[in-house]
């Protein structure tokens, strides 16, 4: 293999001629959670505590999301310290075990979960914590802890394979550099994704005072009635199986998940509603106005009375189908739907469709500016992990100031 001039073999592989391998054990010290729950005597409290889920789904630790907690006094051991590392160490899959949070702030008496443990550095002059949590988060970060990670059913992360494993770094400058390009990033997805929910927010707000007539738009006073779903639209199941999709069909094709697949054939060709009867009850609700087919699991309601519009039925049954199913069981969730749980749902609308059609289009441009925002975030999360795996490894240099 050919070496790019200004770069080094090593057994890392490649690397920047000034970059250096280190020992992980060289650079800083492990040290263990909590003994676990049980010992300690947790509810309302004045302790932080750091738990699995923190770490797994945070690239550094916030500290206004922490659990408070109360821990029995002279049981206190291993308080966290800023910059310091935090790892998860079991997981029921390699990808997620060894996940990496850094602490960036100062957060006395925090303490941390009994299947995690902390990794302080000695000299954060030299290292950059939060350089090494994005590393242990990147693609090649995630591989080396996969092969860290031991376990048959369950994948587990010992503090000295950790200790006894490298990591290629360069001068610390350079680890702040790209730290805080990465961080950049993060700052857009977090501000994105904070605009996200606040839109989701509006428009339920919106959803529960315009389907219900409790807010009227302009121009419009007249009556609202309540009709059984069953008798202003058809109701039916499909005849497909899930193992007749197909990479790049001609029509969408409506299984039991959130995800439209793709199948080369059609049965139906017009508007319609589609829900799993099985799984994600109440939280899936697909509409489409075209060619398409679906599972023989998944009811398709179309046909609607001429008075009656199907994006306004969509909008309806998003908001209040869900409750109603799991009202008609005593169990937490429902095993599957049946064909008069559809019918017998009563909708509440607007006698005029003109009116029907004002709501679902003003809730539609609401659904259309989450779904740009959402489109912008994904392109920002793709561009961070571009970033991650060229920036991490070497592979593009940042100019350093």
């Amino acid at each position: 293999m050919d070496i790019p001039q200004g770069y080094k073999q090593t057994e890392l592989g490649i690397i920047p001629e000034d970059w250096e391998v280190f020992l992980i054990g060289e650079l800083g010290y492990t040290y263990s959670g909590l003994l676990g729950k049980t010992k300690y005597d947790f509810g309302t409290g004045n302790a932080n505590y750091i738990s699995f889920l923190n770490i797994l789904t945070n690239p550094y630790i916030n500290i206004k999301k922490l659990e408070r907690v109360r821990i029995k006094v002279g049981e206190r051991q291993n308080q966290v310290a800023k910059y310091d590392l935090f790892f998860n160490t079991s997981s029921e899959t390699p990808e997620e075990v060894g996940m990496c949070s850094v602490l960036l702030s100062d957060c006395p008496n925090t303490f941390l979960n009994s299947f995690c443990f902390g990794y302080r550095l000695y000299d954060n002059r030299k290292v950059d914590g939060q350089f090494m949590s994005y590393f242990y988060r990147s693609k090649s970060g995630r591989n080396v802890m996969s092969i860290l990670a031991q376990g048959a059913t369950r994948y587990n992360l010992s503090k000295n394979s950790f200790l006894e494993s490298k990591i290629a770094l360069p001068a610390i400058t350079e680890q702040q550099s790209i730290a805080e390009a990465l961080s950049d990033i993060d700052g857009l997805i977090v501000a994105l994704d904070k605009k996200i929910a606040k839109k989701r927010l509006i428009k339920q707000g919106a959803m529960q005072q315009l389907l219900t007539g409790k807010k009227r738009l302009p121009g419009f006073s007249g009556p609202w009635m309540e009709r059984k779903l069953g008798a202003i639209s058809h109701i039916k199941t499909g005849s497909c199986n899930g193992d007749q999709a197909v990479d790049n069909g001609k029509y969408p094709f409506f299984v039991r998940s959130q995800k439209v697949y793709a199948i080369d054939s059609y049965s139906y060709d017009g508007e319609a509603i589609l829900v799993p009867g099985e799984g994600g009850i109440g939280s899936i609700f697909h509409y489409i106005n075209g060619k398409f087919d679906y599972h023989q699991r998944v009811y398709k309601i179309s046909d609607f009375a001429d008075n009656v519009c199907g994006k306004y039925i969509f909008f309806y049954m998003s908001r209040y189908f869900g409750e109603y199913a799991l009202s008609l069981t005593v169990k937490a969730t429902v095993d599957s739907l049946r064909l008069p749980t559809f019918e017998e749902f009563v909708i509440c609308m607007p006698l005029n469709i003109e009116e029907q059609q004002a709501i679902a289009t003003i809730l539609n441009d609401m659904d259309k500016e989450i779904d740009d925002l959402e489109a912008q975030r994904d392109k920002y999360r793709l561009l961070k992990s571009g970033m991650m795996q060229k920036l991490l490894t070497g592979q593009i240099r940042l100019k350093i100031k």
